[in-house]
């Protein structure tokens, strides 16, 4: 009955290793990344720049339940779901290419 259990576990051995590496290679960082990007979305405010996943670049004027309101450009606004933010405009960045393109 123990070189049975033995047998078993050492067939089980390499599933176990595969699940490990899978984990620690595609399960973590995934949810790492996911965790960073809704504490993005959750502290975003008024006046800050946006991507849209579509490529849009907004600027936040309202914070809602799961929308934010949007301005496009100067006459335009919309409203955008939490869920197509892609990332926040950093406006150091911004305007060091800015300078740079001068």
């Amino acid at each position: 009955m123990g070189s049975n259990f033995g047998e078993i576990f050492q067939a089980l051995i390499p599933f176990i290793v595969l699940f490990a590496v899978f984990y620690f290679l595609l399960i973590r960082p995934q949810r790492t990344q996911a965790k960073r990007h809704r504490e993005m979305i959750e502290s975003l405010k008024k006046g800050d720049k946006i991507v849209s996943t579509g490529g849009f670049v907004c600027e936040v004027m309202k914070v809602e339940d799961t929308f934010f309101s949007v301005r496009l450009s100067d006459d335009s606004t919309a409203r955008l779901s939490k869920d197509f933010v892609s990332f926040k405009v950093d406006d150091s960045a911004e305007s060091s290419s800015t300078q740079a393109k001068k």
